[in-house]
């Protein structure tokens, strides 16, 4: 006789079957990012664990600011046998950020460490006013 343990409810086997690889695979490439601000600049932390610095980039165009992390994916292993599961994205991911157009690369600071790229992005004054909202009237 074989033991199965009792399942608190009857949605428990849905929620198992749905955190298997082939239904989270796209969420692994996504760089989960905060973003704070501060009264001169915006902050992004981004967590790219993995990643060494030389294969991030990070550039500025058309008013976005696009980091660009690319991780070997044919690293050579020595050790004999087969994963039976692997969790561990290898590849390349990438993520885009409106930061405006009066922003140069000279403009923004990065650093990487412990797995975490920080961003440091000032804020710059509009040049340009926001123009008044004009409504249309609507008729009877």
């Amino acid at each position: 006789m074989m033991m199965i343990p009792r399942r608190k409810n009857e949605f428990d086997l849905l929620d198992e079957m749905f955190k298997e690889p082939f239904f989270v695979q796209g969420e692994t490439k996504l760089m989960k990012t905060d973003i704070k601000e501060k009264e001169d600049q915006y902050i992004l932390n981004i967590d790219l664990p993995g990643y060494e610095k030389e294969n991030i980039k990070i550039e500025i165009q058309d008013g976005y600011l696009t980091v660009h992390a690319t991780t070997n994916s044919q690293k050579e292993e020595k050790e004999e046998g087969k994963f039976v599961r692997k969790e561990r994205f290898l590849g390349e991911c990438s993520r885009s950020f409106y930061i405006g157009d009066d922003i140069k690369e000279e403009d923004v600071k990065a650093t990487l460490r412990n797995g975490t790229l920080h961003i440091e992005i000032p804020k710059k004054e509009k040049q340009n006013t926001i123009p008044e909202k004009k409504y249309i009237p609507i008729d009877d």
